[in-house]
């Protein structure tokens, strides 16, 4: 299929988080990192830390929260990160992180995942998978508005990353049925489908508020091993386990996982653009819905760009929210 020109940095697969700052001056800058009490979003808050930002951890175990933001004091050489606690499955919790903010926010890196094993629903019968990775995602993202659009009025843009999956080449949104309350319940597919959720959120925000100066892009840190891995089923560790063998993918270590996080936080290639989907470093190109994951393990699927379900999922998203 004809594809338009894609976006390339000087970055690669092989690249660090820390190569990505390096000589990237970062005071001034506000940002927000979801799910930074361990794994790539302790990460992805260390280096922007040590390049100079004022990072929040917002995190549901502020005990690990605590201590993640004191390891990065003691080697960043930076005043340490402030910490915040969120529940993304909880709307309360979310809603008071956005009503506690202040100020403008210049990045929000919307990391935070979760895996489950089995069906498990939040309080308000969601599917527990989307509830976390999508949509309280999307009501932090939309609670923060204001402060990322007054961050873009002083910085001349802001940025939103959603970190997403190759796990998305799985399953589209099923909006007939998002929650599984018809359909059999597959732990591996209700995950699909949250990570294209995830890609089509930075579609639609980046269409709503990229008048304001907000863009937002789509990450895939490729394959890391974090404890996001501690609730897979035996069949999803023998289905990565099998595609590592085939050289599907490599497993990169977390600073090279979150490399491509901060190509979309802070390089200038994506300063001002958003809607894309990134994989190691660069611009993803686009597969038909019907290729094999096992042929493209670095590109994005149609489902997870298109506009018309980007729309869709934005109305869906406001409705079941009560936005």
């Amino acid at each position: 299929m004809t594809q338009r020109s894609l976006i390339t940095t000087r970055f690669a697969g092989s690249s660090t988080a820390e190569e990505v700052v390096a000589g990237v001056d970062l005071h001034g800058v506000r940002a927000v990192v979801t799910g930074a009490s361990s794994g790539l979003g302790a990460e992805t808050a260390r280096v922007l830390t040590a390049a100079g930002a004022d990072v929040t951890l917002a995190v549901r175990d502020t005990t690990a929260g605590a201590r993640v933001a004191d390891r990065i004091a003691a080697s960043a050489g930076e005043p340490r990160p402030a910490m915040a606690a969120i529940d993304l499955a909880d709307p309360g919790s979310v809603a008071r992180f956005a009503r506690d903010w202040d100020g403008p926010l210049h990045l929000l890196v919307s990391n935070a995942g979760l895996v489950t094993a089995g069906l498990e629903r939040t309080g308000e019968g969601w599917e527990l998978q989307f509830a976390t990775n999508h949509l309280g995602h999307f009501a932090l993202a939309w609670g923060l508005q204001d402060a990322l659009a007054h961050g873009a009025r002083d910085r001349g843009s802001a940025r939103i990353v959603s970190v997403s999956s190759t796990a998305h080449m799985r399953a589209p949104v099923d909006f007939d049925d998002i929650h599984f309350e018809r359909r059999a319940y597959h732990p591996q597919v209700a995950y699909a489908q949250s990570k294209t959720a995830n890609s089509l959120f930075a579609v639609e925000a980046t269409q709503r508020w990229a008048a304001a100066g907000i863009v937002a892009n789509t990450v895939n840190p490729g394959g890391v091993r974090t404890g996001l891995q501690r609730n897979f089923t035996r069949q999803q560790r023998e289905s990565l386990d099998a595609a590592e063998a085939a050289g599907v993918f490599t497993y990169k270590t977390v600073g090279q996982g979150a490399a491509t996080t901060l190509v979309a936080a802070v390089a200038p290639e994506f300063e001002r653009t958003g809607g894309h989907y990134l994989d190691d470093c660069r611009e993803a190109y686009t597969v038909p819905n019907d290729a094999d994951l096992s042929d493209h393990p670095h590109g994005v699927k149609q489902w997870a760009l298109d506009p018309d379900a980007a729309r869709e999922l934005w109305a869906v998203s406001l409705k079941t929210l009560n936005l």
